[in-house]
């Protein structure tokens, strides 16, 4: 960390103004813990994710040359950088001059409160800077005891299953740790459970073929409890540490992935709501407090590159400050409820303004309780998309290039759900630990609009193959037929399912 700059003093003023301001808005943040960097040093914290402190590997210098030829032939710059974490931790670029880093800090305090009050970030480690230290001296002590390429090989595997994982594990327990008693007992016993009844109305209170559905509920039962595992299991990567045939140095790696994958999980949960928050109240504080009139125009210029729409890409930035800005209107003006959405006037809708002012209490409430498909589903409307002009697009084969394929609302907002359920990543679940009987692992691919690259699958088979041990198989579809790809060693085999 030598290469840290010293926080100079006109920015610790800075710090103090902008943070007044924001706690005057009503944000609630951890403290916030600014340093100032080069170009070179921001690339390359944010090449291991925003920690400086994480375990070495190839991938995290593989993202750093990508960031470094970006930067340096204009494609790309990275302002700032922000970790949830208690204290939290920010990274500003030592190039920016004094507006940067003023809409930089008003936007970090924003990313900070919503870490903090944020349902979906309230089960993450918050001093999660100290755990990636101590899985970079973990992984060192197991590469100078088994050897760098060994220990860095076996790193590849697991980072490749990384998004295998339950994001919604930490609030549902979907599995009993421990055995029913009482249920193991009756299991054991083969007893039907007979409804109470005196002798002379027993065959009419507990029929025959009351008795049998009962007998064939129990066998179904007791053959769902032979199933390894009961019920098919979303997180992979807890599967194989349970019961992948490791090493305790590997089963250690892989937990490390594991844990630092859920960590990631909420801010890839929250993309569009956390990007559109921080945006809408840098845009907001600035404009309201902290500009001065000379700063305005490269506020403006800037703003306005953060909030540019590219071709062929969804700026979360862009969309989420103005889904929370037309939802902060429509609740100070009433446009929502029956009465509202009855409405088939619409120029009684166009001027519709009851004046509730409700608009500030509501996207804190949103703020707290929301991921991006509930933010998604709940508050993009069709006047919405008529006003931004949102579609969707295809490719057209015939005339070799993307086009519109269609405005209609009910098609742009369920292209947008599908491409943020499970992150956009196809979801996959564990299926059978002992298929065939012969210590084979299953998975199924559960298809909800997201199709897998064969090319990625084969590959992801052949690094979980190295894991268990033993061949696996994964069911999926290909050209609306079910397929299995089976892997045993380098070889995947492409069947009908």
């Amino acid at each position: 960390m030598a290469w840290l700059k010293k926080f100079p003093t006109e920015l610790k003023l800075l710090k103090y103004e902008i943070e007044g301001y924001a706690r005057a808005c009503g944000l609630d943040f951890f403290e916030v813990i600014f340093e100032v960097v080069g170009y070179e040093e921001m690339n390359e914290i944010a090449s291991c994710g925003g920690f400086p402190v994480r375990y070495p590997h190839w991938r995290f210098g593989m993202e750093y040359e990508q960031l470094a030829k970006s930067y340096t032939y204009g494609l790309q710059k990275i302002y700032e950088m922000v970790i949830n974490n208690d204290p939290c931790y920010a990274y500003l670029l030592q190039s920016n001059d004094a507006v940067d880093q003023k809409l930089v800090m008003a936007h970090v305090y924003a990313h900070c409160d919503f870490f903090k009050n944020n349902l979906w970030f309230s089960q993450t480690n918050r001093k999660m800077m100290d755990e990636m230290a101590n899985h970079g001296t973990r992984v060192r002590a197991y590469m100078e005891r088994y050897g760098e390429e060994v220990v860095e090989g076996f790193i590849d595997a697991c980072l490749s299953l990384e998004d295998l994982i339950d994001p919604h594990a930490v609030f549902i327990r979907r599995r009993r740790d421990k055995p029913d008693a009482t249920l193991e007992e009756e299991r054991e016993e083969g007893a039907v459970q007979r409804l109470r009844s005196k002798a002379y109305m027993d065959s009419y209170i507990n029929p025959a073929e009351f008795l049998e559905e009962q007998k064939k509920q129990l066998a179904a039962e007791q053959e769902k409890e032979q199933r390894f595992p009961e019920d098919p299991e979303k997180d992979a990567l807890w599967f194989l540490i349970e019961h992948a045939p490791l090493k305790s140095w590997q089963r250690d790696v892989l937990a490390m992935v594991r844990e630092e994958s859920y960590y990631f999980a909420p801010q890839r949960q929250t993309k569009i709501m956390n990007e559109g928050w921080a945006s809408y109240w840098h845009a907001k504080i600035l404009t309201e407090k902290a500009l001065k009139d000379a700063e305005l125009i490269d506020f403006a210029d800037h703003h306005a590159g953060t909030m540019g729409m590219r071709p062929g890409r969804l700026n979360p930035y862009k969309l989420g400050m103005e889904l929370f800005r037309d939802m902060e209107q429509r609740w100070d003006q009433g446009r929502f409820g029956s009465e509202y959405e009855a409405c088939d006037d619409l120029e009684a809708r166009a001027c519709w303004d009851r004046q509730l002012g409700l608009g500030r209490e509501k996207i804190f409430e949103v703020r707290r309780t929301y991921n991006d498909i509930g933010f998604i589903d709940a508050f993009l409307t069709e006047d919405f998309c008529r006003e931004h002009r949102l579609f969707t697009y295809a490719y057209n084969r015939q005339q070799d290039c993307y086009e519109i394929e269609s405005r209609e609302f009910a098609k742009v907002k369920r292209q947008l759900l599908f491409s943020l359920t499970n992150f956009g990543r196809p979801s996959i679940l564990v299926e059978d630990g002992n298929y065939r009987n012969r210590g084979e692992l299953l998975l199924t691919h559960r298809y909800e609009g997201v199709g897998l690259k064969m090319d990625y699958a084969q590959d992801t088979l052949r690094n979980l193959q190295r894991l268990w041990g033993r061949p696996v198989h994964l069911e999926t579809q290909q050209d609306d037929k079910r397929v299995l790809l089976s892997c045993e060693g380098e070889q995947v085999e492409v069947k009908a399912a």
